[in-house]
């Protein structure tokens, strides 16, 4: 299904970014990364627009097509008290603008079938305090979505995910920090990564637009002061 297709994959040195290039690769696919780390296929900053148009030509060159991209660099976290208008500005430029621009970019060059995949975050629903850069980047993405799934089907499908708490370090938990989630433990990329290449896959050929919360069902427990052993300290 996957062999000698080309998935791009932005951030792909690194977290649920590695772990879907190495998955892609297990069944078959080339990965092609961008990061600003060693080890990429191209480095540079998705945040620069000159970077997605050079990566573009890249691809153009090197693989004349793309079958998957994968929008997975993550946004910087700041909070409203302290978030400057620049810092706020990068993290639409490399949350949503990026994605939103190097989808354009590779549309010449995507197959027939092709599949988009935006990473979100669970945090496009819930929030922390001093979180709104990231927050407000994720929300962007997840409706971005739907907005170029409805433009650019059938020929190209496009989906999010919305991770939960992934621990891209692989550590187990136990104590409150697992039993907060219906599943039973925290995340690890190769969770994310696995629902990627279903998403990417002919066995999802009927969804588009969609945002698949990938969360252990933490978002869907409710926690009252109180239950299960659960306080607030205000």
């Amino acid at each position: 299904m996957f062999r000698d297709k080309i998935a791009v994959i932005t951030g792909g040195c690194h977290g649920i970014g590695l772990a879907a290039a190495r998955a892609f690769r297990r069944e078959g696919a080339v990965p092609v990364v961008v990061d600003v780390n060693p080890g990429a296929d191209f480095i540079g900053d998705i945040g620069d627009r000159e970077t997605l148009e050079r990566f573009a030509d890249r691809i153009r060159e090197q693989y004349g097509r793309a079958d998957y991209l994968v929008n997975n660099v993550p946004p910087p976290m700041r909070g409203i008290r302290d978030c400057t208008w620049e810092e706020f500005e990068r993290a639409m430029r490399v949350g949503v603008t990026a994605p939103f621009y190097l989808t354009k970019l590779l549309l010449p060059l995507f197959s027939d079938g092709a599949a988009v995949v935006n990473i979100s975050s669970s945090r496009d629903r819930q929030s922390q305090p001093q979180t709104e850069s990231y927050t407000a980047a994720k929300g962007g993405i997840a409706a971005l979505t739907h907005a170029m799934a409805v433009s650019l089907g059938p020929r190209i499908r496009v989906n999010s995910v919305s991770p939960g708490w992934i621990d891209t370090e692989y550590r187990a938990y136990d104590g409150p920090d697992a039993l907060q989630q219906p599943a039973g433990r925290v995340g690890n990329p190769d969770d994310i990564a696995e629902l990627i290449l279903f998403l990417c896959s002919e066995k999802a050929g009927f969804i588009t637009g969609e945002n698949i919360c990938a969360d252990g069902g933490m978002t869907k427990l409710m926690i009252y002061h109180g239950d299960h052993g659960w306080t607030m300290e205000s």
